[in-house]
């Protein structure tokens, strides 16, 4: 028989019957549609926690404070001290004392109520100097942001994310009105672009302040070490970031008077390492969820080679019948192997659909990104035809091996 012909008649067996074959292609369906989506999963998921780092900037430093102990002797995790200053925002601002620092923009956060004659909404205010928008990206779509007159003299000036104003006003054009803070009246000076959220925190629903007012009008006056939550250095430029690091290092270590850097009370991290470490997270886990996949497309291996088994078994006439009329092995071997590809492939092209079909619906329920992989779906296809023929060969060799007349004694 010819090549041509072999497939016609695997068509027409698969189409004489349509539930059995359907069956069959069910847990490939299922396998592919997996294997399609989960890959999507991990690598949207990995888009968007690298975009959010990313946004950030590749050559950002992040300066956090060490650990914290309460009264009962308790040590909290690195973050929640107070071993940040302003001195060391200052003194890291310092050409002299780091070289390759482009911008420092020290940061001190309070949950605090802003209040709009009958409304009133509780929003991150943050205190920052006039750098802060450099350092951490950020535009302005109206107004301008604090001058250095104005943090000098703890002016009473804010400036509003667009969430933030438009919760207080109902608009984001809202420059020259005024906000109150603990009794204390504030002049809206400017409003931040949009710049979309970090995780679960809306990086639009904040208030920032010069940060001689945070400490002059905002904070209880039990606050005297003038301790920051942040330090952020913008580095002269990608390949200067270890160089700024080392150089922060050493000038923080000083000022603590530590002499190793084991004891530090502060950690540096960059924003490059974060996103190495989170695509790493991503990677292992996109592994492990298309290995979980893998398994479905493995069920779905063996119901076609059971299936093509049973097939096997009730078309034994028709096999004698082939091998009477002088259909060699290689044909009937060649026909339940094709038989059994048509059908992985089949089953992966609708797997594939379905799982395309689900990761363009599922983001609007999910809320997360799901990429479409092209390389992901051709390699699933292939594996899908190749499941087709690797569990239909021991079927197929069964088939090509039954002698004519036993096959035709048989029924």
């Amino acid at each position: 028989m010819r090549p041509a012909d072999l497939f016609k008649s695997s068509l027409s067996a698969i189409r004489a019957h349509k539930m059995r074959s359907a069956l069959t292609m069910l847990g490939i369906v299922v396998g592919i549609a997996s294997v399609v989506l989960t890959v999507g999963l991990g690598l949207g998921t990995q888009k968007d926690v690298s975009e959010e780092i990313s946004a950030l900037g590749s050559d950002l430093l992040i300066v956090s404070p060490g650990s914290s102990t309460d009264e009962d002797g308790m040590q909290g995790g690195f973050g929640t001290g107070d071993t940040l200053t302003l001195t060391d925002a200052e003194a890291l601002a310092s050409i002299i004392a780091v070289p390759d620092a482009a911008a420092v923009a020290a940061e001190k956060t309070e949950s605090l109520s802003l209040e709009y004659g009958e409304t009133n909404w509780t929003t991150d205010v943050t205190g920052a100097s006039t750098s802060w928008t450099e350092v951490r990206s950020r535009e302005l779509l109206y107004g301008s942001f604090f001058t250095e007159d104005e943090e000098t003299s703890g002016a009473n000036v804010i400036v509003l994310g667009t969430e933030t104003a438009t919760e207080l006003f109902g608009s984001t054009n809202v420059v020259g009105q005024e906000v109150t803070i603990d009794d204390e009246t504030f002049e809206v000076i400017g409003v931040l672009a949009e710049a979309g959220s970090s995780g679960d925190t809306s990086l639009d629903d904040m208030a920032v302040v010069p940060m001689t007012t945070m400490f002059e009008s905002l904070i209880d006056d039990t606050t005297s070490t003038e301790s920051v939550d942040t330090i952020y250095i913008k580095a002269n430029d990608s390949d200067s970031l270890s160089a700024a690091s080392q150089e922060a290092t050493a000038l923080l270590l000083n000022l603590h008077g530590i002499s190793s850097a084991d004891d530090a009370d502060f950690s540096i991290d960059a924003q490059d390492s974060l996103i190495s470490t989170a695509t790493a997270v991503y990677e292992k886990l996109t592994i492990l969820l298309t290995g979980i996949a893998a398994l479905a497309l493995l069920v779905g291996g063996i119901g076609v080679m059971n299936i093509m088994l049973v097939s096997v078994t009730e078309r034994t006439k028709e096999i004698g019948l082939r091998k009477a009329l002088g259909a060699a092995p290689a044909n009937i071997r060649n026909q339940f192997l094709i038989e059994a590809m048509i059908l992985g492939l089949a089953g992966g092209a609708i797997g594939a659909l379905i799982g395309v079909g689900l990761a363009l619906a599922l983001p609007t329920v999910l809320g997360s990104t799901i990429v479409i992989s092209g390389l992901a779906l051709v390699v699933s296809i292939v594996v899908a035809v190749g499941i087709g023929a690797i569990f239909g060969v021991y079927p197929a060799a069964r088939a090509a091996k039954l002698a004519p007349i036993d096959a035709l004694r048989d029924q």
